[in-house]
């Protein structure tokens, strides 16, 4: 019988259910080199964030077959090296959907009908009616930042509750928006529109500060702001000036910037602000639910079945995961270059394999680069595994084609990404072994290392241009790692990518748009 190791807390539903297919072993907060020490003689190990799932873990695990983490985040396991070691890592991604989506519409009722102060003024004697007079939430408008799974059930509990519900995402379509009974809009116009607004996103360079000073001030006043994704995504001093000064009349946070909360947040002592110390997934019922997923998913590696939540690619054979490893790190980025490009809803992906890559198994290369097209957005956990369902689900067409042809390469992968609003196009190539490389926008010939940052503009080719923006960069302190200019003849139009060593404030980057000869011009993160 397969041995299994649980190495921390988790619902004792999740350990009876192992126990009918394995021989379990509990022992929590483990040192490292204790873990390090035993993992050899298991099969599987349960986790969820506080046992760390090193390198060096996996080295000695040599009889380990899966990693669980009973949750979402996978953050404490290294992914990578478990895939090169032939370790499955799976989650439980849906676990915590329910509490989640009800702990939001707690919270959105909690603000309005004042609740928690009236509560605490009950509890020390007072009677207060007139004081905590609250707002109904019947026939007002919910906006809703980012519909995956939170973020729908949201919707759908709120459409309940009679209310008219807004959304924003980037790859949904209005079909599907229509049949969740939400109207897909703009941010701008769900800003304006709103009487609350709930943010269900995922942390990225994007989504920090999301909702600020500037979005505030554009929004009706009176609006009440919920947040049960993550710290941050809220400005938390621009939140607490705007309750402050009435802007906002009320909001509701689970997350936070810095957790535990600083005892000197200015988000303390408001009383028109509702806090909780990141409950949203903690209900019994979610705890027993992601035990158990996790539980039945590792029964069913060790049994030989397939893991319906895997995290990284099944395991593939080490020599064709070596040739394959450099590919899928480039599709990666092409990926996230492609979504960080892309105006409008993404609707379709065609990406062709060229060269030696034609008679390769090219499936791993192309989940790679969905996973980098998608993530950066979603709110769900994008994998190596799910990332052609999430396309599929949200109407994205995927099309993969091969061919032997292949001028001035022994191989490229070509990628167009078409939107609602246009459509751009990259070719990539490895030199060597693992040096990657970006070697066509949209047609123009370049040579871009895919790390880091990296200002892609288009404008036309004249003289001054390139020196203006080296200037401006210049100025505000940025220093330039690398440039490439692609142009088709002097004077028409021109494709330019400039690597940098930092991300660029808003404001310069709006400064290098508005050049003249410049159409656009937009921060990538790779």
């Amino acid at each position: 019988m397969s041995k299994v190791l649980v190495s921390d807390p988790i619902a004792q539903e999740g350990i009876n259910k192992l126990k009918e297919g394995a021989e379990v072993v509990v022992k929590t907060g483990l040192p490292p080199a204790e873990l390090i020490e035993i993992i050899p003689e298991f099969e599987g190990l349960v986790v969820r964030s506080e046992t760390k799932v090193t390198s060096d873990v996996l080295h000695a695990a040599r009889n380990l077959k899966v990693v669980a983490r009973a949750g979402v985040g996978v953050d404490n396991i290294d992914v990578a090296v478990a895939t090169e070691r032939g370790v499955l890592v799976v989650n439980s991604p849906e676990g915590n959907t329910i509490a989640a989506a009800e702990h939001t519409i707690a919270l959105m009722l909690s603000m309005s009908r004042n609740i928690p102060t009236a509560h605490a003024s009950l509890t020390q004697g007072e009677w207060k009616r007139s004081k905590f007079v609250g707002v109904e939430v019947y026939g007002k408008t919910l906006g809703v930042i980012g519909l995956g799974k939170i973020g729908r059930e949201v919707a759908k509990r709120a459409r309940g509750l009679e209310m008219q519900v807004l959304g924003v995402d980037p790859f949904i379509s209005p079909e599907q928006a229509e049949r969740l009974g939400i109207q897909l809009t703009e941010m701008e116009e769900l800003i304006a529109k709103s009487d609350y607004i709930t943010v269900h996103v995922p942390m990225t360079r994007e989504t920090r500060g999301l909702l600020n000073r500037d979005r505030f001030a554009k929004m009706k006043r009176g609006v009440r702001i919920i947040n049960c994704a993550r710290g941050g995504i809220v400005s938390q001093e621009d939140l607490a000036q705007a309750l402050k000064d009435g802007v906002v009349a009320g909001a509701a946070l689970d997350v936070f910037e810095q957790e535990p909360l600083d005892p000197n947040s200015p988000l303390l002592g408001l009383p028109n602000l509702v806090l909780t110390p990141h409950l949203g997934a903690s209900t019994r019922e979610a705890q027993i639910g992601v035990a158990m997923d996790v539980a039945e998913q590792v029964l069913d590696v060790l049994a030989g079945k397939t893991a319906r939540s895997a995290v990284n690619l099944p395991f593939v054979n080490p020599e064709v995961m070596s040739v394959l490893q450099p590919f899928m790190f480039l599709a990666e980025k092409m990926g996230r270059f492609h979504q960080q490009q892309a105006e409008g809803r993404i609707t379709s992906v065609d990406v062709v394999y060229r060269g030696d890559l034609a008679d390769m198994e090219v499936s791993p290369i192309s989940r790679a680069l969905l996973k980098g097209l998608l993530q950066p957005l979603l709110s769900d956990t994008v994998t190596f595994v799910n990332a052609p369902l999430l396309a599929e689900g949200r109407g994205i067409r995927v099309v993969e084609s091969k061919t032997p042809h292949c001028e001035d390469y022994t191989h490229l992968i070509e990628v167009s990404v078409k939107s609602t609003k246009g459509t751009v196009t990259t070719t990539g190539t490895l030199f060597g072994k693992h040096d990657v490389r970006i070697v066509g926008v949209d047609g123009f010939r370049v040579d871009v290392e895919p790390r880091g940052y990296a200002i892609v503009s288009r404008h036309i080719d004249t003289p001054g241009i390139v020196g203006r923006v080296g200037t401006a960069l210049g100025k505000s302190g940025v220093n330039i790692a690398g440039m490439h200019l692609g142009r088709s003849e002097p004077g028409k139009l021109a494709v330019m990518l400039m690597n940098v060593d930092q991300p660029i404030p808003d404001a310069l980057l709006d400064e290098i748009a508005q050049m003249e000869g410049v159409s656009n011009a937009r921060l990538v993160e790779f």
